[in-house]
């Protein structure tokens, strides 16, 4: 297949600056400046976008960001994420961290592009690339301009788009049907627990007492996480078992879509934490970035990085009642309060600190109503990530074949109908 050097096919590519001033001159309103931490291969996430005013936006105006542009992190750890930008967050601009890539319509297809650029194997090479070079983890803009991309004709390109676009379009349905069920258990625990609504099957709360945290309903008692929950700290080197398949909860499986990495044994070179049934993870890196996990463990041993903190339940308390309190408003302030290190990028929580934490728990009647209630929501959370994950690993499988013309345009629109 006839391949063209990135370079010769676009009209742009370049990343901006961080105007004058730094954080300091961010809006909540305003041009939106994008940075490596809303680029993932997922998609674009608007969570931390920041805003800048139109004076600083015209000194970055070599960066405008047009609809379609393919965003390349070229720095950092998050350096080879791809994602092109949505409509509705323009007009924007980027920093330093963050690279346009424009190609010429005529040539090659934005979209087609993009979906190159996350296959495994691209981001094999532009891991590879990007740790060589003479600063470490970067990609240069010559680096970029030299990438060989294959070039079917245009037509084809889009037709490829449509293809593995059809199969983003469910997982991303699935991710905002996820949202919605996260949001409803969270807002039963909010209003029960924080708020102190009746409870339904319960009803009002009649009598109240005086606690550490304020007016608590009678019967209910103020305890620490250490208290309803204990650390795993359960760790082994997973090296040891080179051709054994791991369930691998890492920082950046998190990140790239909340599932785990399936990793042999010989590729992860440090001790982890071996999982088990019953726990909830919670990252004690950069807790202003909220990182809770409810891990499903599966017929593979179970692996965590020791970034996380892992929580086992203690009875009678339950996996449910314990995430949906460390992503509640109140834990996550609280949580984040107690940082230490002072580079914002690699602040962590103490354990010791963590379990210090003091909540409001409810009487075990309460709390075996919560969970009942809840249960299902997270079941179907973990249903729609198992089918998400499924059809992630159809599309990553279907670019290679048809590039290679192993498989048919018509024939991987068949295939791909019957996945949906």
């Amino acid at each position: 297949m006839k391949t063209v050097k990135l370079g010769n096919v676009c009209e742009k590519i370049g990343s901006g600056a961080t105007p004058r001033g730094g954080s300091e001159v961010y809006q909540s309103s305003g041009v939106a400046l994008i940075r490596s931490q809303n680029v993932y291969n997922d998609g674009f996430r608007k969570e931390g976008l920041a805003y800048i005013n139109d004076k600083h936006a015209r000194e970055l105006e070599n960066v405008i960001v047009q609809a379609g542009d393919v965003l390349l992190n070229i720095t950092g750890d998050s350096v080879a994420r791809v994602c092109q930008v949505p409509k509705e967050v323009l007009p924007a601009r980027v920093n330093q961290h963050v690279s346009i890539i424009r190609p010429h319509k005529d040539i090659l297809d934005a979209k087609y592009l993009k979906y190159f650029l996350v296959s495994l194997l691209m981001q094999q090479y532009m891991n590879a690339l990007a740790a060589s070079g003479a600063t470490r983890q970067a990609l240069t803009k010559g680096m970029i301009e030299a990438y060989e991309i294959p070039a079917p004709p245009l037509p084809e390109q889009r037709a490829i788009a449509s293809i593995l676009g059809a199969l983003d379009d469910k997982i991303e349905l699935n991710r905002k049907m996820n949202e919605t069920l996260e949001a409803m258990a969270q807002a039963i625990f909010k209003s029960w627990f924080l708020d102190f609504d009746p409870i339904a099957g319960v009803g009002h709360h009649k009598e109240w007492q005086d606690s550490p945290l304020g007016k608590i309903p009678k019967g209910w008692r103020v305890l620490t996480l250490g208290d309803i929950a204990e650390l795993y700290r359960n760790t082994f080197n997973p090296s040891a078992f080179p051709e054994e398949v791991f369930d691998h909860f890492s920082i950046p499986a998190f990140d790239e879509g909340k599932m785990p990495a399936r990793d042999l044994g010989i590729t992860i070179k440090s001790n982890k934490f071996l999982l088990p049934e019953n726990c909830v993870l919670i990252s004690k890196l950069n807790p202003r970035i909220p990182r809770v996990w409810f891990p499903k463990i599966s017929k593979l041993r179970a692996i965590a990085s020791t970034e996380f903190l892992v929580l086992v339940p203690k009875k009678p308390y339950t996996k449910e009642f314990i995430y949906s309190l460390c992503i509640s408003a109140y834990f996550i302030d609280t949580f984040t309060s107690l940082v230490t290190g002072t580079s914002s990028s690699h602040q962590r929580v103490k354990p010791e600190d963590l379990l210090s934490i003091k909540i409001v728990c409810p009487t075990d009647l309460v709390l075996e109503e919560f969970t009942q209630k809840v249960e299902p929501l997270f079941k179907n959370i973990q249903s729609n990530k198992e089918q998400a994950h499924t059809l992630a690993s159809i599309r990553d499988a279907l670019l290679p074949k048809l590039l290679s013309g192993e498989i048919r345009v018509k024939d991987a629109e068949r295939f791909a109908e019957k996945s949906l």
